[in-house]
């Protein structure tokens, strides 16, 4: 009887180590499985992933549109993948119908957030291409046209983009002007006011509007550039601009860490975007764009989409008055 029951424990406890044992492997052998489902993917060299100059002139009336350039932009319309990293989330992202700003529209959706878009009434042809993505990843979609020179619609914008949307955590300040001048003496005071007012002014209204909505756990992004740190002669009034997002990223930041709203910048290199074809760069320096960088290339908008992903996301809750750049080897900031 004894013999019995000791055999009758041992075999119980065996059982029980046996089970123990497959529930500890089995972990760690679907953790490898996708470790190596992930090492699977094709390995591609970033020099060559996309078109490098020299590249065709062309001109466009500002502001652009990117279905237009040649060639077209890769805002991340086939490429990019989400895994629901910012799910329930809202956003709403200035010059969202292209550039960097699209990239993300179309990255922020991808991973779950409903997102607005502003933009001009003259970019309606790529902004409705940008709202079509969205919808078809099965967010809501909100379109808001109209010149951020104004303050008045700077705050309408934000009180529809809440409303359309049900709530406002994710504010991307994207929207820039560039022209290029070889010359101070080139730039009139009204070409000054209108970058100065597009880039300086409307996040300063358009974050002054934002902050009734936004909740501890929100995030700010400006898109600044190498502009702000390492500026071209031809940019003068541009590079201000920049340098001061840089600045205003960072002051923000710490204002308003206090309140659990994080506050950051991306800060590119040179970008296959409407800017260059619609007067921010010469032809000359159109043909060649990206060229100099160590990468020997212009940079993508979707290779940005990550970035501003990734500082609208949860798990970056510790990174705040920071300033990320992706310039092809330039090292700036």
């Amino acid at each position: 009887m004894d013999n019995d029951n000791k055999i009758s424990r041992r075999t119980v406890i065996a059982g029980i180590g046996t089970g123990l044992a497959v529930v500890a492997v089995t972990p760690v052998l679907g953790a490898t499985t996708a470790l190596n489902d992930h090492r699977a993917q094709s390995l591609e060299d970033p020099q060559t992933k996309y078109p490098k100059p020299p590249f065709n002139g062309q001109s466009q009336p500002w502001p652009g549109l990117a279905s237009k350039m040649d060639p077209v932009p890769d805002h991340g319309e086939k490429s990019y993948k989400g895994s629901g990293r910012l799910a329930g989330r809202k956003a709403l992202i200035t010059g969202g119908d292209s550039g960097m700003g699209r990239a993300a529209a179309i990255a922020y959706a991808r991973e779950g957030a409903d997102v607005a878009i502003n933009y001009l009434p003259a970019e309606e042809e790529d902004a409705r291409e940008v709202i079509a993505l969205i919808k078809a990843a099965g967010r809501k979609a909100v379109a808001i046209p109209g010149d951020l020179r104004d303050e008045a619609f700077c705050k309408r914008m934000v009180d529809d983009a809440a409303k359309q949307l049900g709530g406002l955590d994710i504010l991307v300040n994207n929207a820039g002007r560039q022209q290029t001048h070889a010359s101070i003496l080139d730039i009139s005071t009204e070409q000054f006011d209108w970058t100065m007012k597009t880039n300086i002014y409307a996040p300063f209204w358009t974050i002054k509007a934002a902050l009734a909505y936004l909740k501890p756990g929100s995030a700010i992004i400006g898109s600044t550039s190498e502009q702000a740190t390492d500026p071209t002669p031809d940019l003068y009034d541009y590079a201000q601009t920049k340098a001061a997002t840089t600045n205003y990223v960072r002051s923000l930041a710490k204002q308003l860490a206090p309140k659990g709203i994080r506050v950051n910048g991306v800060a590119p290199g040179p970008i296959w975007t409407p800017l260059q074809v619609s007067g921010g760069a010469t032809q000359e320096k159109l043909k060649q764009f990206g060229g100099q960088t160590p990468m020997g290339r212009p940079g993508q908008p979707v290779e940005l989409a990550s970035i501003y992903v990734q500082l609208a996301a949860a798990d970056a809750s510790y990174a705040t008055g920071q300033i990320y750049g992706a310039s092809g080897g330039a090292g700036m900031p």
